[in-house]
């Protein structure tokens, strides 16, 4: 079940702007809001019903705040509040990233799934400053990305806010993640046994001692 949370919260991000954008030009605003909500709601029992009580409160912040906006759109018949939905996802993941590099940054988490000795051997200093860095790096792209998508909401047509928010933004964010991958293999020449590994070796080869 959390799995299919997982996917259906990706679905839902990635499909959303365009779903919107082909709505609203064949439907009232009030129209889409009650079939959003139709949806928002259920997906936000769920939630409910399997989150943990004692972390409850963060968990439904998103969701209550995507709620709202969806229920003040509907009975205001105003599809800008539908439009600023993809700012406040980039304002939550910016609370996140942002509060993540006062302890141990979220690209750090992520990068010990992966090497749970992230932090031994003699780089292991130069890679966590590169996972607080990569997580700056993400902080600057969230406000940068919100204030985009914010001012296409308001002073673009809806095709235009739909393309960015629901294809620039996410090929942007594709970008920064191959970019970063590239960039830590070769800073740190260690490879795995993937083909983009293997590629990547051919470019950056392997310092003496390195695997």
């Amino acid at each position: 079940m959390k799995v299919l949370l997982g996917i259906l919260n990706v679905v839902l991000a990635v499909t959303y702007p365009v779903a919107i954008w082909w709505a609203l030009t064949h439907r009232s605003p009030r129209t889409v809001g009650l079939v959003a909500l139709g949806i928002a709601v259920p997906f936000l029992a769920l939630r409910v019903a399997r989150a943990d009580r004692s972390h409850l409160g963060p968990v439904l912040r998103l969701p209550l705040s995507v709620l709202a906006l969806l229920l003040t759109g509907t009975l205001l018949e105003d599809a800008r509040f539908f439009l600023v939905m993809p700012v406040l996802i980039s304002l939550a993941l910016l609370v996140q990233f942002a509060a993540s590099l006062r302890g141990m940054p979220i690209v750090e988490r992520f990068a010990r799934m992966q090497d749970p000795h992230l932090a031994a051997g003699p780089d292991g200093p130069a890679k966590q400053r590169h996972c607080r860095q990569v997580t700056q790096a993400w902080c600057v792209f969230f406000v940068l990305n919100g204030l985009v998508a914010g001012v296409l909401a308001f002073a673009a047509p809806t095709r235009v806010w739909a393309i960015y928010s629901g294809g620039v933004a996410y090929a942007l964010m594709g970008a920064m993640f191959a970019g970063e991958y590239v960039l830590r293999k070769a800073r740190f020449r260690e490879y795995g046994r993937g083909p983009q590994d293997w590629l990547l070796r051919r470019v950056f080869p392997p310092r003496e001692g390195s695997s």
